[in-house]
């Protein structure tokens, strides 16, 4: 199986073998889960393993543990999908749920990996997402691993009744953005 590694982890793609207790717990605390899905819908083990298996299955959405080199312990999930063939686009989710890591640079350096095997391995021009304006860590893992801010959609989420924004990010493939491309995407905020 492909494994895409750098100095402290590997990625490698999620078996259902992988789906056990431990990485299932991620999904149960309310702390990680407060901005990971905007669904509201529970994951569960089952759901999880359908959803990975019909992603793989239609080559458009690949589940990669995160892995640590120095054990082969899983500390997290790496989401790449849904990817759009025709644009050669994709949103990148992580999700670094064994919080013993948290504040050691793994998330960053997670993030990093993706970008190169999104952008070498799948062939994509440009990676996407959007983050909760309060989720202040994510915002910082994800511009410190080379994505820049494009935007803000104000008002885009209700949390606890409140309108809060979400702050699109992006990270450009440099085979196809050229480096004022990608310096004239950053977003500029005039408030």
């Amino acid at each position: 199986m492909r494994r895409f590694e750098s100095a402290r982890i590997y990625l490698r793609l999620l078996s259902a073998s992988d789906i056990n207790e431990d990485l299932m717990s991620w999904f149960e605390d309310e702390t990680l889960m407060k901005f990971y899905t905007n669904s509201g819908r529970k994951i569960t083990q089952k759901s999880l393993t359908r959803s990975m298996l019909e992603g793989q299955r239609k080559r458009n959405d690949f589940t990669y543990g995160i892995f640590l080199k120095e054990n082969g312990k899983c500390i997290g999930t790496l989401k790449l999908g849904p990817i759009n063939h025709v644009h050669k686009t994709s949103d990148l989710a992580t999700l670094l749920g064994n919080k013993t890591y948290h504040g050691r640079g793994l998330a960053i350096e997670a993030i990093r990996l993706g970008n190169k095997m999104a952008f070498e391995y799948y062939g994509l021009r440009k990676l996407v997402s959007g983050i909760y304006e309060s989720n202040v860590a994510s915002i910082k893992a994800y511009t410190r691993a080379g994505w820049v801010i494009e935007g803000r959609l104000t008002g885009h989420y209700l949390v606890d009744g409140q309108a809060e924004d979400r702050i699109l990010i992006g990270c450009f493939n440099p085979l196809y953005f050229t480096p004022e491309e990608i310096a004239n995407a950053r977003y500029t905020d005039s408030r």
